[in-house]
């Protein structure tokens, strides 16, 4: 039974001419054919994409528009294609600058440019237009294409373009191989315990010479005897107060005397050592003091007694002691083989380290870095090793193939200078943390036991066996890297200290 509802075929046809005669059209539109008019449903389909296919001959673009610049209109920057450096007659110069131009722009696929696209859309009258004429914009959107990592760079394709090569940004600095100054040193021991030699604040060097210890001004080349021992006691030790002119001397008998240098006046003596006194370093009016009796002692230039406190753990020679930049912390280092960690509170050692395999002379702390310390070990262990005392850990080890005498940390960038004996004898400077070498220096015929800096950061001096002080020119300056240091413009040859 049919629908009531629903308009039969006879009525659907009737409606149909019902609404076009009410509509206000001319009277020949009448016998056009009817138009039908679209369902809800055909509509739905339409917009979410049901029975919608693509024409093959239209570039499918995904969801992300990256540029690619080999369609770019190059007119707009007046930067000519390849194809027209040669025919414009533009001197090789130019054409190169363009080409390096062009390139640093839109990319090393700039020269190749895709044909135009033809016009899709009919003319009047059924006529079709020619190719349509170039975009005016500047970049043109396309799919993306795979480029690698080098060609992203805008100068990483240098060495693609004919006359170019690509040239590092920073120069690698240049260390001096030669010593730009020699001082005869007669006299100077060669003993691997010792600490002879220190350089001051006031640009003053003082080196111990037997049982005598001689001045040297960096800036006058003026050399001033300060003390002699006599024939019975020795020079084992030197070092420098950090501000002012007072000097520490130790001596081979066990004793301890501070030397005011403005005045070449003995200040003071201590005691407390048994044997001889091979270690010193400062804290400020603080100073302590290693010895062959295998004990520190803790001192106050202040104070009326010898030494405050008493630091026992080494079982062999202290041969090397630093303070922290801090003053919070010493390093010390002996014959045992053992790097200890003091604070100036215990008389027991925080932290101990007993990696090395051989005597521990050489000590160094950064003054870049909070609490990282570096140790170098004797013939049987060739090593440098850093540590982090914050974290109590063993940071790295760099085996430099010969027995390690001495470290130093440059003050005025993240380097650090080693000099070795058995069996090569040389000084090496260091970048850290990769631990490269930037320099070798040789000189010296016997093992280089002597180290010290100068107040600007950028000499060292050197001391060895040989009986002969060699200065070089190793670090840069804070704030030029080319700036020679106050001794290196007016202090050449070789001369004598005494």
């Amino acid at each position: 039974m049919d629908n009531p509802t629903t308009p039969s075929i006879d009525n659907q046809s009737a409606l149909r001419r019902t609404s076009s005669s009410q509509l206000n059209l001319p009277p020949k539109c009448h016998d056009l054919p009817s138009l039908e008019l679209s369902s809800p449903s055909r509509h739905i389909d339409r917009m979410v994409g049901l029975g919608y296919h693509p024409s093959p001959s239209r570039t499918i673009y995904s969801d992300r528009f990256i540029p690619s610049r080999s369609g770019s209109n190059f007119a707009l920057f007046d930067i000519p294609s390849p194809s027209n450096l040669s025919s414009e007659g533009r001197d090789d110069s130019s054409g190169a600058y363009a080409t390096l131009l062009r390139t640093a722009l839109f990319g090393p696929d700039s020269g190749i440019v895709p044909p135009a696209t033809p016009d899709k859309a009919a003319g009047l009258n059924g006529r079709n237009f020619s190719i349509s004429p170039p975009s005016g914009n500047i970049f043109r959107y396309k799919t993306e294409t795979r480029q690698s990592m080098h060609l992203l760079s805008p100068f990483g394709f240098d060495d693609q373009l004919p006359g170019f090569s690509h040239s590092p940004v920073k120069a690698p600095r240049k260390v001096p191989r030669s010593p730009f100054k020699v001082l005869d040193a007669p006299a100077l021991q060669d003993d691997f315990y010792l600490n002879l030699i220190d350089w001051s604040s006031h640009n003053v060097l003082a080196v111990g010479l037997g049982n005598c210890v001689y001045l040297w001004n960096a800036c006058s080349s003026k050399v001033t005897k300060l003390c002699d021992l006599g024939i019975d006691d020795s020079v084992c030790s030197v070092s420098w107060a950090q501000r002012g002119t007072h000097l520490a001397v130790g001596t081979n008998d066990g004793k301890l005397q501070i030397w005011d240098a403005s005045r070449c006046r003995r200040v003071r003596t201590m005691e407390g050592h048994r044997l001889r006194v091979g270690a010193l370093a400062w804290s400020s009016s603080l100073l302590s003091s290693g010895s062959r009796d295998k004990t520190i002692l803790q001192r106050d230039v202040r104070a009326q007694e010898d030494f405050v406190s008493k630091l026992s753990g080494h079982k062999s020679e202290v041969c090397g002691l630093k303070w922290s930049y801090d003053n919070r912390e010493l390093a010390s280092g002996g014959n045992d083989n053992r790097v200890f960690v003091w604070n100036q509170h215990s008389a027991q050692p925080v932290l101990q380290y007993c990696e090395h395999t051989a005597a521990v002379k050489a000590i160094a702390w950064s003054p870049h870095l909070y609490g990282l310390l570096a140790s170098g070990g004797g013939t049987a262990d060739r090593c440098i090793r850093f540590w982090n005392t914050t974290t109590n850990s063993h940071l790295s080890c760099m085996d430099t193939g010969s027995q390690v005498c001495n470290l130093v940390w440059s003050k005025n960038v993240n380097e650090l200078v080693s000099t070795h004996g058995y069996s090569q004898n040389q000084i090496i400077v260091w970048r850290y943390p990769t631990m490269s070498k930037l320099a070798t220096l040789t000189g010296h015929s016997y093992r280089v036991l002597y180290l010290a800096i100068s107040p600007d950061g950028q000499t060292i001096v050197t001391g060895a066996g040989d009986e002969t002080l060699r200065f070089w020119n190793v670090f840069p300056s804070p704030k030029s890297h080319n700036t020679d240091s106050e001794i290196g413009a007016s202090s050449f040859g070789r001369t004598q200290i005494r």
